[in-house]
């Protein structure tokens, strides 16, 4: 049975699995689920279609599942999906889909989500994502695995980050930014490879200079991008971390790629 406190208020509409803690205060309203063990703390408001998986643990304050930041939004019946094993800080917001961009926000799991991160409609969050305080992603972003975004961040509506790069604090990020890149800046460039969380995630020298090399071809090489990233494509190994990185630069994308500074750039 769950364990929800008298100064509670749960909506006969919501699900409960067991383990459930509900803490004072907190509101649950609408067809919400709540997996085995999901804990929330005093003064969460989880609402509307909104899907927690088990064991994510949710903060006072926190606001999960509330109508989207969108005024072409008409109430739409969208979802919000939250996968399991999350940490979800105080006052975090998460919200739903919209009709515009396939009705659903998907938040992978085991990630961390500090004070004040945002979740936008229509995102797409991978497993194992930090997100530092008061980092926010806008609308139709896609973040891929092992991607941390330092406090302050904020990243443009419809913009691509790929698996296991990093977000430097403070950084606004308006392009896609590659799989294992490094940015900062407060209008951001791209700074290198993410060498550590590369190292982390368990690959081997060979993979990270072949990484390295093709990052070297393609973005720091003679000639236009695309001709770069075709000579990448016909002399550089087609595995591992590198093949990923040029799957990543040929996708279709509503925003450009985010590139280095130059090195004459004031």
């Amino acid at each position: 049975m769950a364990d929800v406190h008298p100064s509670a208020i749960v909506s006969q509409d919501a699900k409960l699995a067991s383990n459930v803690t509900v803490g004072p205060f907190c509101i649950v309203e609408g067809p919400v689920e709540l997996d085995d063990g999901v804990v929330l703390h005093s003064h969460v408001v989880v609402t509307g279609r909104t899907r927690v998986g088990a064991k994510t643990e949710i903060f006072p304050f926190a606001s999960i599942g509330h109508r989207p930041q969108d005024l072409k939004f008409g109430g739409e019946d969208s979802l919000l999906e939250i996968g399991s094993g999350n940490v979800i800080r105080e006052y975090v917001t998460m919200n739903p889909g919209t009709k515009n961009g396939g009705m659903v926000t998907r938040v992978g799991s085991s990630g961390l989500y500090m004070i004040g991160a945002h979740i936008a409609h229509d995102c797409m969050v991978g497993h194992r994502v930090i997100m530092a305080n008061n980092a926010t992603l806008a609308g139709h972003c896609t973040v891929g695995d092992n991607v941390v975004l330092g406090g302050l961040s904020a990243i443009h509506q419809f913009v691509r980050i790929g698996r296991s790069a990093m977000i430097g604090g403070m950084s606004g990020v308006e392009q896609d930014v590659v799989p294992f890149g490094l940015v900062m800046g407060d209008r951001a460039r791209l700074a290198g490879l993410n060498l550590v969380g590369l190292k982390r995630s368990g690959h081997d020298r060979a993979a990270i200079r072949g990484l390295r090399h093709c990052y070297d071809v393609v973005f720091a090489g003679e000639g236009t991008f695309q001709e770069r990233l075709e000579r990448a494509e016909r002399d550089l190994t087609k595995e591992g971390p590198a093949a990923e990185l040029l799957a990543f630069l040929k996708a279709d994308s509503s925003r450009s790629i985010l590139q280095p500074k130059l090195p004459h750039a004031e």
